[in-house]
């Protein structure tokens, strides 16, 4: 029975394609900002896999210690992110990302 590998150049496709979803996901959103901020997470993903991609390939720390920083920068962003959108609900009613725009929001 033979082992399957997967080589660097097709986890590689798999990672851009990642990125590619985040990035049609963010140009072409314009109304929801959780589609946006679910977007913006699949794009920190794919960078986090092609830095861990490159730590196994080369051998090396630190690319696992760039995902420790981007997966931290990810949770509070997405944390923040989310407490905001909740107070704009509560006193809005509505998350559409046009409203968000034009109003300035006061806490």
């Amino acid at each position: 029975m033979s082992s399957l590998k997967i080589g660097l150049t097709e986890l590689l496709q798999v990672s851009t394609g990642i990125f590619s979803i985040g990035t049609f996901g963010l140009v072409l959103n314009r109304k929801n900002i959780l589609l946006a901020i679910m977007s913006i997470e699949l794009l920190l993903l794919a960078v986090n896999f092609n830095f861990m991609l490159f730590s196994i390939y080369l051998d090396d720390l630190y690319g696992s210690v760039f995902i420790i920083l981007v997966l931290t920068i990810a949770a509070s962003e997405s944390a923040l992110g989310l407490a905001i959108l909740t107070l704009y609900y509560k006193e809005k009613h509505s998350i559409e990302l046009k409203a968000i725009k034009t109003n300035k929001f006061k806490i």
